[in-house]
């Protein structure tokens, strides 16, 4: 039987679904108080640096979002059929935003008649409530039970209806931007949620040229470098930070030994900086660095050896027409 919700369930403090403003400035203050400062990725994703996202995947440098959404448009037929196969699934899609991918998964499944329900989750109660409302128009049939929370508070929630089977979607190779050890304990988790007959589909962003890579995070219209220094921006408006962001510049550097991508703010001048919510001042060096986040690149046998170190096989692997972007269909073994 489907879940009989609430349109939108509530899991996490905020209406906006922005983080507990105290623990936004915990995080702030331990990583620049790092000799190696950093600040979490996770907080990229306010108004503003969502709407600026948006940009980022319209930019031509940017190939991650047309290459899964040519994967998930020639394979959309065959990726119902696997999810479908055993009769009623929740469908969860971690990290949804504007599930502008995920429809044309929901359209052929409800092309197919599938019987699932849909659960998008994601940190912004505005976009879910954008979501619900956007997929009550275009797809009425479709049952949405959206969660406004972090992935593991919706997994948490849904394990009450353990014996019902589970489809997890993490698109666009978000799993990038976790280190090794963090994308074990991740997908670990995950499967911890999940029991025989479960499945995930992981989209991961294969090695290539390069160039190619460097440009997806540098691009030449400047889009990529205000979503980074928006960080700054946002510790200015919610922790009533004095960051003078002029004097910061965005890099990026890719190296393709390890194959990772990774984003730096730079501070052009030697200052300091005070942020009210935290209590401190931050001194930084002329040219000093602040490491907002990385995007790992994969091989296939990395994939699958990440996959069964976490308790996951491979069932199907669906790629683009370069085999650089692969969506990995895998099932708990």
């Amino acid at each position: 039987m489907p879940l009989t919700l609430a349109p939108m369930i509530e899991l996490s403090r905020k209406q906006d679904g922005s983080q507990d403003t105290a623990a936004f400035a915990r995080d702030v203050a331990d990583g620049l108080s790092q000799q190696q400062k950093t600040l979490p990725s996770r907080y990229f994703y306010d108004g503003a640096g969502s709407r600026l996202f948006q940009q980022i995947m319209d930019l031509p440098e940017y190939y991650l979002t047309r290459s899964e959404f040519e994967v998930l448009t020639n394979n959309r037929q065959t990726m119902a059929e696997h999810f479908a196969r055993e009769g009623f699934f929740h469908l969860i899609d971690l990290g949804a935003g504007d599930a502008l991918k995920t429809k044309i998964l929901l359209r052929e499944l409800a092309r197919q008649q599938s019987v699932f329900d849909y659960v998008p989750v994601d940190i912004s109660g505005d976009a879910m409530l954008e979501l619900s409302s956007s997929l009550q128009e275009e797809l009425p049939e479709v049952k949405v039970e959206a969660v406004v929370g972090e992935y593991f508070q919706a997994l948490e929630w849904l394990q009450e209806h353990k014996a019902e089977r589970k489809v997890v979607l993490f698109l666009g190779s978000n799993i990038g931007n976790f280190e090794y050890q963090e994308s074990l304990e991740f997908l670990g988790s995950v499967r911890s949620y999940l029991q025989a007959g479960d499945r995930l589909l992981m989209g991961v962003d294969l090695r290539k040229n390069p160039d190619v890579i460097l440009n997806a995070y540098d691009d030449a219209a400047g889009v990529t470098a205000a979503f980074n220094l928006n960080l700054l921006h946002r510790i200015n408006r919610e922790l009533g930070g004095d960051f003078k962001v002029e004097q910061f510049c965005h890099h990026a550097i890719y190296n393709p030994l390890e194959g990772v991508m990774r984003s730096f703010l730079v501070s052009k001048v030697e200052q300091q900086v005070q942020i009210r919510e935290t209590g401190k001042t931050f001194s930084f060096e002329a040219w000093e660095a602040i490491h907002t986040e990385n995007s790992h690149k994969y091989t296939l046998r990395q994939v699958e050896e990440l996959g069964s170190a976490c308790g996951f096989k491979v069932e199907t692997v669906f790629y683009d027409s370069q085999r650089g972007f692969a969506d990995v269909l895998f099932t708990v073994s």
